[in-house]
Protein backbone atom coordinates (compact mmCIF):
# COMPACT_ATOMS: atom_id res chain seq x y z
CA UNK A 1 0.00 0.00 0.00
CA UNK A 2 1.03 3.27 -0.71
CA UNK A 3 0.76 4.89 2.59
CA UNK A 4 2.04 8.75 3.11
CA UNK A 5 2.78 9.95 7.11
CA UNK A 6 2.14 12.83 8.53
CA UNK A 7 3.07 14.69 12.01
CA UNK A 8 3.18 17.69 13.84
CA UNK A 9 6.02 19.54 14.47
CA UNK A 10 6.72 18.12 17.95
CA UNK A 11 6.89 14.82 16.29
CA UNK A 12 8.86 14.68 13.11
CA UNK A 13 11.73 13.73 14.53
CA UNK A 14 9.92 10.62 14.56
CA UNK A 15 9.52 10.63 10.79
CA UNK A 16 12.41 8.22 9.88
CA UNK A 17 11.74 5.84 12.26
CA UNK A 18 8.17 4.90 11.77
CA UNK A 19 8.66 5.48 8.06
CA UNK A 20 11.43 2.44 8.27
CA UNK A 21 8.83 0.42 10.15
CA UNK A 22 6.21 0.56 7.49
CA UNK A 23 8.33 -0.03 4.69
CA UNK A 24 9.80 -3.11 6.38
CA UNK A 25 6.27 -4.42 6.30
CA UNK A 26 6.24 -3.54 1.94
CA UNK A 27 4.43 -0.36 1.86
CA UNK A 28 5.78 2.34 -0.01
CA UNK A 29 6.14 5.29 2.43
CA UNK A 30 6.30 9.21 1.69
CA UNK A 31 6.81 11.42 4.41
CA UNK A 32 4.76 14.61 4.11
CA UNK A 33 6.94 17.63 5.26
CA UNK A 34 4.21 20.21 5.40
CA UNK A 35 3.37 21.68 8.99
CA UNK A 36 0.11 20.04 10.22
CA UNK A 37 -1.82 22.09 12.90
CA UNK A 38 -3.90 19.17 14.12
CA UNK A 39 -6.39 16.34 13.01
CA UNK A 40 -8.62 19.34 11.65
CA UNK A 41 -5.35 19.46 8.79
CA UNK A 42 -5.05 16.16 7.45
CA UNK A 43 -2.52 15.61 4.24
CA UNK A 44 -5.69 15.07 2.02
CA UNK A 45 -4.56 17.06 -1.34
CA UNK A 46 -0.96 15.71 -0.97
CA UNK A 47 -2.04 11.97 -0.36
CA UNK A 48 -4.09 12.48 -3.72
CA UNK A 49 -1.70 13.75 -5.78
CA UNK A 50 1.03 11.47 -5.50
CA UNK A 51 -1.68 8.36 -5.14
CA UNK A 52 -1.26 7.45 -1.44
CA UNK A 53 -4.06 5.13 -0.36
CA UNK A 54 -3.77 5.85 3.44
CA UNK A 55 -2.67 8.72 5.29
CA UNK A 56 -0.97 7.72 8.61
CA UNK A 57 -1.36 10.57 11.16
CA UNK A 58 0.29 11.02 14.31
CA UNK A 59 -0.41 13.02 17.64
CA UNK A 60 -4.53 13.22 17.32
CA UNK A 61 -7.16 11.85 17.00
CA UNK A 62 -10.19 11.57 14.35
CA UNK A 63 -11.54 15.44 14.37
CA UNK A 64 -14.41 14.85 11.92
CA UNK A 65 -14.86 11.86 9.27
CA UNK A 66 -13.84 12.45 5.88
CA UNK A 67 -14.13 10.80 2.87
CA UNK A 68 -10.49 9.23 2.82
CA UNK A 69 -8.25 6.31 4.99
CA UNK A 70 -7.12 7.73 7.56
CA UNK A 71 -4.77 6.38 10.23
CA UNK A 72 -4.92 8.05 13.82
CA UNK A 73 -2.08 7.70 16.00
CA UNK A 74 -2.18 9.14 19.01
CA UNK A 75 0.94 10.19 21.14
CA UNK A 76 0.97 9.58 24.86
CA UNK A 77 3.65 10.37 27.05
CA UNK A 78 4.09 9.54 30.31
CA UNK A 79 5.33 11.81 32.88
CA UNK A 80 5.99 12.36 36.37
CA UNK A 81 3.25 14.04 39.08
CA UNK A 82 5.35 15.65 41.04
CA UNK A 83 4.10 19.27 39.38
CA UNK A 84 0.67 18.14 41.44
CA UNK A 85 2.27 18.51 44.94
CA UNK A 86 3.82 21.78 43.86
CA UNK A 87 0.52 22.58 43.00
CA UNK A 88 -1.07 22.43 46.38
CA UNK A 89 0.57 25.62 47.93
CA UNK A 90 -1.89 27.33 45.47
CA UNK A 91 -4.88 25.48 46.07
CA UNK A 92 -5.10 26.18 49.48
CA UNK A 93 -8.35 28.30 49.13
CA UNK A 94 -10.07 26.08 46.18
CA UNK A 95 -11.61 23.00 47.36
CA UNK A 96 -13.22 21.92 44.16
CA UNK A 97 -11.20 21.63 41.20
CA UNK A 98 -11.70 21.12 37.27
CA UNK A 99 -8.96 19.23 35.36
CA UNK A 100 -7.87 19.13 31.89
CA UNK A 101 -5.16 18.12 29.25
CA UNK A 102 -4.27 17.33 26.02
CA UNK A 103 -4.42 13.69 24.04
CA UNK A 104 -1.08 13.01 24.92
CA UNK A 105 -1.33 13.55 28.79
CA UNK A 106 -5.53 12.32 29.05
CA UNK A 107 -4.27 8.63 30.02
CA UNK A 108 -2.78 10.54 33.44
CA UNK A 109 -6.13 11.63 34.26
CA UNK A 110 -7.14 9.06 36.60
CA UNK A 111 -3.51 9.42 38.66
CA UNK A 112 -4.41 12.80 38.62
CA UNK A 113 -7.58 12.98 39.79
CA UNK A 114 -6.50 10.03 42.45
CA UNK A 115 -3.86 12.09 43.68
CA UNK A 116 -6.13 15.37 44.19
CA UNK A 117 -8.47 13.34 46.02
CA UNK A 118 -5.98 12.10 48.43
CA UNK A 119 -5.42 15.45 49.40
CA UNK A 120 -9.27 16.27 50.17
CA UNK A 121 -10.04 17.92 46.67
CA UNK A 122 -13.00 17.22 44.82
CA UNK A 123 -12.45 16.88 41.25
CA UNK A 124 -14.74 17.03 37.94
CA UNK A 125 -13.96 16.37 34.45
CA UNK A 126 -15.83 18.00 31.66
CA UNK A 127 -16.65 16.70 29.07
CA UNK A 128 -15.95 18.14 25.24
CA UNK A 129 -18.06 20.10 22.73
CA UNK A 130 -17.20 18.53 19.42
CA UNK A 131 -14.15 17.51 17.71
CA UNK A 132 -12.03 16.57 21.23
CA UNK A 133 -13.17 13.03 22.05
CA UNK A 134 -12.50 11.88 25.21
CA UNK A 135 -13.47 13.75 28.75
CA UNK A 136 -11.08 16.41 30.29
CA UNK A 137 -9.60 16.50 27.17
CA UNK A 138 -9.20 20.30 25.23
CA UNK A 139 -8.43 21.47 22.02
CA UNK A 140 -7.34 24.86 20.55
CA UNK A 141 -11.06 24.96 19.10
CA UNK A 142 -12.52 22.48 21.67
CA UNK A 143 -12.63 24.04 25.75
CA UNK A 144 -15.95 22.22 26.63
CA UNK A 145 -14.22 20.15 28.92
CA UNK A 146 -13.76 23.14 31.04
CA UNK A 147 -16.08 25.48 30.12
CA UNK A 148 -19.04 22.83 30.90
CA UNK A 149 -17.74 22.75 34.46
CA UNK A 150 -16.93 26.19 35.20
CA UNK A 151 -20.12 26.78 37.25
CA UNK A 152 -19.11 23.28 39.36
CA UNK A 153 -15.23 23.80 40.26
CA UNK A 154 -13.64 26.63 42.23
CA UNK A 155 -10.95 26.73 40.05
CA UNK A 156 -9.13 25.06 36.92
CA UNK A 157 -5.95 23.49 36.34
CA UNK A 158 -4.56 22.30 33.19
CA UNK A 159 -1.69 19.20 33.17
CA UNK A 160 0.71 20.25 30.30
CA UNK A 161 3.37 21.94 28.39
CA UNK A 162 2.50 25.51 26.98
CA UNK A 163 -0.09 27.91 26.82
CA UNK A 164 -1.90 27.47 23.54
CA UNK A 165 -4.61 24.79 24.91
CA UNK A 166 -4.91 26.31 28.34
CA UNK A 167 -5.39 30.17 27.01
CA UNK A 168 -7.83 28.82 24.94
CA UNK A 169 -9.68 27.18 28.20
CA UNK A 170 -8.96 30.12 30.12
CA UNK A 171 -11.07 32.56 27.75
CA UNK A 172 -13.98 30.51 27.69
CA UNK A 173 -14.13 30.01 31.77
CA UNK A 174 -14.80 32.48 34.85
CA UNK A 175 -12.70 30.82 37.37
CA UNK A 176 -8.59 30.82 39.01
CA UNK A 177 -6.95 29.00 36.12
CA UNK A 178 -3.30 27.24 36.63
CA UNK A 179 -1.36 25.38 34.33
CA UNK A 180 0.49 22.63 35.90
CA UNK A 181 3.35 21.72 33.79
CA UNK A 182 5.16 18.30 34.25
CA UNK A 183 8.57 19.16 32.16
CA UNK A 184 9.60 21.60 34.16
CA UNK A 185 8.05 21.35 37.38
CA UNK A 186 6.86 24.16 37.82
CA UNK A 187 2.77 26.10 38.21
CA UNK A 188 2.09 28.96 36.63
CA UNK A 189 -1.85 31.24 37.20
CA UNK A 190 -2.65 32.71 34.32
CA UNK A 191 -5.89 34.55 35.01
CA UNK A 192 -4.07 38.15 33.80
CA UNK A 193 -4.72 37.01 29.92
CA UNK A 194 -8.18 37.22 30.02
CA UNK A 195 -8.56 40.96 30.69
CA UNK A 196 -5.72 41.18 27.98
CA UNK A 197 -7.80 39.14 25.73
CA UNK A 198 -11.18 41.19 26.53
CA UNK A 199 -9.01 44.39 26.06
CA UNK A 200 -7.62 43.20 22.66
CA UNK A 201 -10.99 42.37 21.26
CA UNK A 202 -12.41 45.34 22.40
CA UNK A 203 -9.45 47.28 20.62
CA UNK A 204 -10.55 45.73 17.01
CA UNK A 205 -13.91 45.90 17.35
CA UNK A 206 -12.94 49.88 17.87
CA UNK A 207 -10.80 49.35 15.01
CA UNK A 208 -13.20 48.16 12.76
CA UNK A 209 -15.91 50.99 13.11
CA UNK A 210 -14.70 53.01 10.09
CA UNK A 211 -14.11 49.74 8.15
CA UNK A 212 -15.94 49.48 4.76
CA UNK A 213 -14.38 46.83 3.32
CA UNK A 214 -13.98 42.95 4.74
CA UNK A 215 -12.02 40.26 3.97
CA UNK A 216 -13.68 36.67 4.83
CA UNK A 217 -10.92 34.37 5.59
CA UNK A 218 -12.51 30.54 4.47
CA UNK A 219 -9.55 27.61 4.95
CA UNK A 220 -9.60 24.67 2.68
CA UNK A 221 -8.20 22.50 5.37
CA UNK A 222 -10.59 19.46 6.14
CA UNK A 223 -11.79 20.08 9.89
CA UNK A 224 -11.78 24.05 9.27
CA UNK A 225 -13.77 24.23 6.14
CA UNK A 226 -16.36 27.19 6.94
CA UNK A 227 -17.60 28.10 3.68
CA UNK A 228 -21.57 28.46 4.94
CA UNK A 229 -20.62 31.06 7.66
CA UNK A 230 -18.37 32.85 5.63
CA UNK A 231 -21.57 32.96 2.88
CA UNK A 232 -24.08 34.62 6.22
CA UNK A 233 -21.06 36.88 7.36
CA UNK A 234 -20.74 38.32 3.97
CA UNK A 235 -24.42 38.45 3.90
CA UNK A 236 -24.69 40.69 6.75
CA UNK A 237 -21.72 42.70 5.84
CA UNK A 238 -23.64 43.87 2.32
CA UNK A 239 -27.10 44.03 3.78
CA UNK A 240 -25.53 47.21 5.49
CA UNK A 241 -23.75 48.93 2.57
CA UNK A 242 -20.33 47.25 2.79
CA UNK A 243 -18.02 45.19 0.98
CA UNK A 244 -16.99 41.95 1.60
CA UNK A 245 -15.18 39.06 -0.66
CA UNK A 246 -14.31 36.10 0.90
CA UNK A 247 -10.47 35.07 0.83
CA UNK A 248 -9.40 31.19 0.30
CA UNK A 249 -6.41 29.09 1.40
CA UNK A 250 -5.25 26.12 2.80
CA UNK A 251 -2.26 28.03 4.92
CA UNK A 252 -2.88 31.79 5.81
CA UNK A 253 0.01 33.74 4.94
CA UNK A 254 -0.10 36.76 6.74
CA UNK A 255 2.59 38.50 4.82
CA UNK A 256 0.53 38.30 2.03
CA UNK A 257 -2.73 39.20 3.69
CA UNK A 258 -0.77 42.30 4.41
CA UNK A 259 -0.64 42.89 0.57
CA UNK A 260 -4.13 43.13 0.50
CA UNK A 261 -4.36 46.60 1.37
CA UNK A 262 -7.93 46.96 0.03
CA UNK A 263 -9.59 45.76 2.57
CA UNK A 264 -9.94 47.94 5.99
CA UNK A 265 -10.60 44.31 7.97
CA UNK A 266 -10.47 40.65 7.82
CA UNK A 267 -12.83 38.09 9.40
CA UNK A 268 -11.61 34.45 10.43
CA UNK A 269 -13.79 31.52 9.87
CA UNK A 270 -10.79 29.04 10.35
CA UNK A 271 -9.20 27.89 13.12
CA UNK A 272 -11.08 30.01 15.81
CA UNK A 273 -7.25 30.66 17.39
CA UNK A 274 -6.12 32.60 14.48
CA UNK A 275 -8.50 35.77 15.71
CA UNK A 276 -6.94 35.15 19.25
CA UNK A 277 -3.60 35.00 18.76
CA UNK A 278 -2.77 36.02 15.48
CA UNK A 279 -4.02 39.63 15.57
CA UNK A 280 -0.79 41.44 15.89
CA UNK A 281 0.44 39.47 12.68
CA UNK A 282 -1.57 41.80 10.59
CA UNK A 283 -1.64 45.72 9.73
CA UNK A 284 -5.52 45.55 9.84
CA UNK A 285 -7.69 44.00 12.54
CA UNK A 286 -8.66 40.13 12.69
CA UNK A 287 -11.80 39.30 13.55
CA UNK A 288 -13.65 36.30 14.72
CA UNK A 289 -16.94 35.73 13.44
CA UNK A 290 -18.50 36.69 16.50
CA UNK A 291 -16.47 39.95 16.98
CA UNK A 292 -17.78 41.14 12.98
CA UNK A 293 -21.29 40.60 14.19
CA UNK A 294 -20.77 43.23 17.33
CA UNK A 295 -18.74 45.48 14.81
CA UNK A 296 -22.31 45.33 12.44
CA UNK A 297 -24.79 45.77 15.04
CA UNK A 298 -22.96 48.96 16.12
CA UNK A 299 -22.29 50.17 12.59
CA UNK A 300 -26.29 49.96 12.84
CA UNK A 301 -26.74 51.74 15.61
CA UNK A 302 -24.39 54.25 14.57
CA UNK A 303 -26.40 55.17 11.61
CA UNK A 304 -29.72 55.54 13.63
Amino acid sequence: MRIILQFPEGLKQKALEHAKVLEKQGHEVFISASPTFGACDLAIAEAKEIGAERIVHFGHNEFKHVDFDVQYVPYSIDTRLDVLEVSLRHMQDYSTLGIVTTVQHVHQLDAIKSFYEGKQKHVIIGRPYGPAKLPGQILGCDVGSAASIDSQVDAHVYFGAGRFHPLGALIATTKPFFVADPFSNEVERIDDYRKLYTQRSRGKVLRSLDAKSFAIMVSTKNGQFNMDLAKILKGKAEDIGLDAQIVVSNNFDFESLNNMRCFDAFVNTACPRLAMDDTERLTKPLLSANELVEVLEMKKELKR
